[in-house]
């Protein structure tokens, strides 16, 4: 075996047991005690409805289920004392900056719904690091999927649903410049000079089969919404089924790219590196019906206000991404 064998298979042994320590910590605590800072309650339901166009008539008698996590969020203050994070999940967390997986992304959730919140409903919540995955290789990096559950509880102890977030801790792949290696132990890099990192990259989109045909308009620079065959009402973004008639027949349309900011904020905190805050990121209502959020270019970020007009550009971001955004003009 050649020396660059052996060398290999030692970062092999010491990333399995890596994961070996990771592991560990599957099954603990990673958040206890956790209190809703308010009620359930009426205004919270109207502008989280607002927002996401829903006009059910079942709200705001009920919160809609997928407000299950707005619930629990502690907001700029955070949570109480009592409620934090705990200290496994901190360790573990700790463990991965140390093997190098310095950034993070968030990956996914999943939620499962017991019974419907209601005004006046006091919120509980704690979390378990329910899996470690084994080590895997992305367009970012390499890294693992950390993934918690989170149970939420009216007061009374009853849960209401579960909350599944996973993330990927991860260290950043190396630019084309850089000579090309697959991981790159600890021990390794403390004993190679410090070297100017290219500005990381935008995160990629998660594509899938329900939403690929948007993807592929915008490779073709066109914005395409579905419209049911059934009752005709356009949607976005890309699902499925109708949600107001329930239909699987759809088609694609092309939108015709002018809309007006419907809502919008100003990001300063926390700082992302492939970003440089503050910047505007709108919600904004198509002329077709349908909302979507998008960066708002062409004017200052505190020049955006709500009912500017808005028309579709397509911004290449780098070698390998274009994003389709919304270019505003002062007033």
């Amino acid at each position: 075996m050649t020396r660059d064998e052996l060398h290999d298979l030692d970062d092999l042994n010491e990333l399995d047991e890596l994961h070996g320590r990771l592991r560990a910590y599957e099954g603990r605590t990673a958040a206890s005690g956790g209190a809703g800072r308010d009620p359930v309650n009426e205004p919270m339901i109207r502008h989280w409805c607002e927002a996401m166009g829903d006009t059910s008539p079942a709200y705001p008698g009920i919160a809609p289920p997928t407000m299950l996590q707005a619930w629990t969020m502690g907001g700029l203050a955070g949570h109480p004392d009592g409620s934090a994070r705990s200290e496994a999940y901190d360790e573990l967390l700790a463990l991965l900056d140390d093997a190098g997986c310095t950034s993070v992304v968030a990956t996914d959730c999943e939620q499962e719904y017991m019974r419907s919140l209601r005004p006046g409903d006091e919120i509980t919540f704690d979390a378990v690091i329910e899996s470690v995955s084994p080590r895997k290789t992305t367009k970012l990096g390499t890294g693992y999927f950390v993934t918690t559950r989170m149970n939420v509880r009216t007061g009374d102890g009853e849960l209401a649903g579960t909350h599944r977030f996973r993330i990927l801790k991860y260290a950043p792949a190396r630019s084309k410049t850089e000579p090309k290696r697959e991981w790159e132990p600890r021990r390794e890099r403390e004993r190679e000079p410090e070297r100017t990192a290219d500005r990381p990259r935008r995160p990629r989109p998660v594509i899938n089969r329900d939403n690929a045909g948007f993807w592929e308009g915008v490779a073709r620079h066109r914005l395409l919404i579905q419209r049911c065959l059934d009752c005709a009402v356009p949607r976005f973004p890309w699902l499925p089924g109708c949600g107001a008639c329930g239909s699987q027949r759809w088609e694609a349309v092309e939108a015709s790219g002018a809309g007006t900011v419907f809502s919008y904020v100003v990001m300063h905190h926390p700082p992302f590196p492939a970003f440089d805050p503050p910047y505007a990121v709108g919600l904004v209502e198509l002329a077709e019906g349908v909302r979507m959020v998008s960066g708002i270019t062409g004017v200052p970020y505190d020049k955006v206000r709500i009912g500017m007009p808005v028309e579709l550009e397509f911004l290449r971001v780098d070698e390998e991404l274009e994003l389709p955004v919304f270019r505003g003009a002062e007033a």
